[in-house]
């Protein structure tokens, strides 16, 4: 198993620099990594950086909240696709999904779809907000709304991703949708268990780290 090809090298900080958004890139590049995920002021960066490498240019739409009106999302995603991003983060609007309006969760996702239309959509569901029920429910609005994948977090807030939640997302989309597990996946070790869970992606600030400890083992 080639590990790099599960990792989104990942780089969201508020203080990170230009510097080393180009780290990231060169890193990104040189393992051969899944993508690139940045803010979407470093997308035409990454993209320019990463032109004519096999790593893609992720970015995070809504973030970290969800909180933001539908139409500012959809414009967020849309600005992003323009500027060279070939996946899109997006994290649903948890307030609403835990008020029961599953109509405006979907339609929520369903705008960034649209303005992120032959891209790859991830939908971050923020686990550690969810009880068992809601995550379920975030995952079938998910692939209602036409979803590629389902995330579990976005590592901003109380938890990250967990073994038990990734194999409850898993066991909810079938392989009809791919799972991304992101949020506190710092080695080799841990990786590996959410990859045997049911994860096709990591996304991971510490892709290096696991790369290095994987290369170590085999």
């Amino acid at each position: 198993m080639d590990i790099a090809k599960y990792i989104d090298h990942t780089l969201l900080a508020a203080d990170a620099d230009k510097e080393r958004i180009e780290k990231l890139c060169r890193e990104a590049a040189e393992n051969h990594f899944a993508s690139v995920c940045v803010n979407s002021c470093w997308v035409k960066t990454a993209a320019a950086l990463l032109k004519g490498s096999d790593v893609k240019v992720c970015t995070v739409v809504g973030f970290p909240l969800g909180a933001m009106d539908t139409e500012a999302k959809a414009y967020e995603a849309e600005t992003a696709v323009r500027n060279g991003a070939d996946e899109i983060d997006m994290v649903i609007n948890i307030g609403w999904l835990k008020s029961g309006m599953k109509d405006a969760v979907l339609d929520d996702i369903k705008a960034v779809r649209k303005a992120s239309e032959g891209k790859v959509l991830k939908v971050i569901i923020e686990t550690c907000l969810l009880t068992d029920e809601e995550k379920v429910e975030a995952c079938e609005l998910s692939e209602k709304a036409g979803a590629d994948f389902v995330k579990t977090s976005t590592g901003f807030s109380k938890g990250g991703a967990t073994v038990a939640d990734v194999a409850l997302m898993k066991k909810t989309v079938g392989d009809r949708l791919r799972v991304k597990a992101s949020g506190g996946v710092r080695d080799y070790k841990s990786a590996l268990a959410m990859i045997e869970a049911g994860a096709d992606r990591i996304g991971a600030s510490a892709g290096i780290q696991i790369v290095r400890e994987a290369n170590a083992q085999h």
